[in-house]
Order: C-alpha cells, then structure tokens, then sequence
C-alpha cells in the first residue's frame, strides 16, 4: 500500500525510521516527522539515509530524496583560475577549531529562494552535541585567524553527510569543499553526501544518484571501523593553494 502522509516517529530517541525507500514522490523525499534531535536520533538517522530539514516553526520533518547529491571525493571541480588565485591568497585549512563559529556562520548566510534559514538554534545545539561525541566535524577556511570560509557535517564509519557551508570571502565555501574532498580522499572514503540539487553544486562535480545507488553505498561506508574523534589532529594546519 502507498503511503500519501509521512510516518509520524515515536517519542523515543532510539525509535526506528521508516525504510529511506517509502519516502514520499512529492514533496521528494519527505519522510517522516517528529521525534527530537538528540544524537541517538540522528546518527540513526543519517545511518539510513536519512536527514533532518525543517524551518522555524514547523514540525522535525525527515527526508530522504530521490535521486541523491553526491560528490565522489576525487570529483570536486575548481577551475584553473581559481585554483591560480589561491596560491598568493594564503589561505589555510583547518578541521574542528572553529565548528560552533562554522554553523553559526552556516545559519546567518542568506539563500537564494529562502526566507530565513533552517538551521535553527536548536539545529545549532544538536549538531554541536554531536561534534563533543566527534561525529560532526568542520573544515574552515582561514585568512590569519579570520574565518573566510567553511563547511559542516556528520561522519559515520567513512561516510560523510554534508551539511552547510558558507563563504564570507569570495570562494571561500569552494576551498572547504574541496579542502574536506581532499582529506576524505586521502582517508579512503569515497563519497560526501550533499542532500539536495543546486546549480552551484553541480557546477562543482556533484552527480545525481538514484536513492537505492546510494543507499547500497551507504549501507557499505557506514559499517567501516573508524572511531569517532576530533580531526584537528590529523588534518593539522594546510596551505589552501596545495590542499584545495
């Protein structure tokens, strides 16, 4: 039988998810609603394919569209030009010591078509919890000490879910995209999860997925053992011309 409302989720934190599969044709992806955003709750919920994505005074609404944004690690694109400017622009990359200032950053960049952002205080809160436990991690973009750019998300085994980022120099989301594709890479894991389609994505490498393609990845990626911890050890500080 078709579902036509999405499934309402119990009170309990560690409450199932509907299959990502029964997932609604319109709107795309919508999934389920309620439940809360304690860490329990979502990492089940990226676990199966599955995110968080609502605004100001709606219900937790939970997606999981079809087809899927995807960046492979090694097919972030920046063009010859841009990847020329870095070098005198002496940018540097970092990883989780500056996360709170990344998705504060994240919530207060305007969007094209939005009205307000959907990355709520209690949105901030609960993927900074996460980030404590070390499964939310950001990469910024850094002229001296000022925060130019950066991006956010979770990480389970190797899978990476993609957040937000944000540019407050020109270019700036670029360098942490192709920052964290970089690391990934030279990690091993072979996907970011980017959500949802926007011209600026594409125009940067990213690839529709069938849901059930990506799925099987996913499936795959998050059994992978790897501990969850802060990555500001091992990425350590890089020059942006020479890791972007």
């Amino acid at each position: 039988m078709t579902r036509h409302l999405p499934w309402r989720l119990e009170d309990r934190s560690d409450a199932p998810f509907p299959p990502a599969e029964t997932a609604l044709r319109e709107p795309d992806g919508l999934l389920a609603l309620g439940g809360d955003l304690s860490p329990v709750r979502l990492l089940n919920a990226y676990a199966g394919g599955i995110f968080p994505w609502f605004s100001e005074g709606q219900p937790l609404l939970w997606w999981s569209p079809d087809p899927r944004m995807v960046f492979r690690t090694d097919g972030v694109r920046l063009s010859s030009r841009f990847r020329r400017s870095l070098r005198g622009s002496g940018w540097t990359l970092r990883a989780d010591t500056r996360f709170r200032e990344v998705i504060q950053a994240c919530s207060a960049s305007p969007r094209p078509g939005q009205d307000g952002t959907w990355i709520t205080r209690d949105m901030v809160e609960a993927y900074v919890a996460l980030h404590g436990l070390g499964y939310a991690h950001s990469i910024e973009v850094l002229d001296g000490e000022r925060l130019v750019g950066g991006i956010y998300g979770v990480a389970i085994g190797r899978m990476f879910f993609g957040e937000s980022m944000f540019s407050a120099e020109s270019g700036g989301s670029k360098v942490a995209l192709a920052g964290l594709a970089h690391y990934l890479g030279s990690q091993g894991w072979p996907l970011i999860d980017a959500q949802v389609e926007n011209d600026h994505l594409l125009s940067m490498g990213a690839e529709h997925w069938p849901r059930e393609r990506f799925l099987g990845v996913l499936r795959e990626q998050v059994q992978m053992p790897e501990a969850p911890e802060s990555w500001s050890g091992r990425f350590r500080t890089q020059a942006a011309a020479t890791s972007a």
